[in-house]
């Protein structure tokens, strides 16, 4: 089995997942995982397919051929044997310009990868400010301590609050 990564935009409209849902179940393919939204007036995602290599040409083509969406391909690669400590960590904090590349340094030079990072920003009307608020999932570096991630990335700004689980 070839696994599939695939990033996908259009202009948003009702229909568009159950049409790429459509497409993958008639060409032999099974819908592993995905992460979809709706972002100022597009629909953009990443999923993650497994096909057969005998239907992969085929579906490969399918999903090109959606007019609707502008979808690039890429194929898999394996990743067995390379499970690490994986710790979720929700941060919220005061909203400004430069918060990503903060959090993502911080967690960069802790030798830390993230494999997951959603992120918003929410109206905080009692604060005067906007709320940025983030999820991210991250696999520790061997011998790394949570908490000395946890303190690395409260020690950007008095505002930062990190809630951190661990992800089975």
């Amino acid at each position: 089995m070839k696994q599939l990564v695939l990033t996908v935009i259009g202009r948003d409209k009702a229909g568009l997942v159950e049409k790429l849902a459509t497409v993958v179940n008639e060409h032999k393919g099974n819908w592993m995982a995905s992460n979809l939204s709706h972002l100022a007036g597009y629909f953009a995602g990443i999923l993650q397919l497994e096909v057969a290599d005998a239907d992969l040409n085929e579906l490969s083509d399918a999903l090109l051929a959606i007019e609707e969406l502008d979808i690039k391909i890429h194929h898999g690669i394996d990743s067995a044997g390379q499970e690490q400590h994986q710790l979720k960590f929700v941060i919220t904090g005061n909203d400004r310009p430069g918060i990503v590349r903060e959090l993502s340094s911080v967690i960069k030079h802790k030798g830390t990868n993230i494999i997951h990072f959603e992120s918003s920003k929410q109206s905080a009307p009692n604060w005067g400010v906007p709320l940025f608020n983030a999820i991210a999932t991250v696999e520790l570096a061997q011998g790394l301590s949570r908490d000395e991630v946890i303190a690395a990335l409260e020690a950007i700004a008095s505002d930062v609050v990190v809630d951190v689980e661990t992800v089975d």
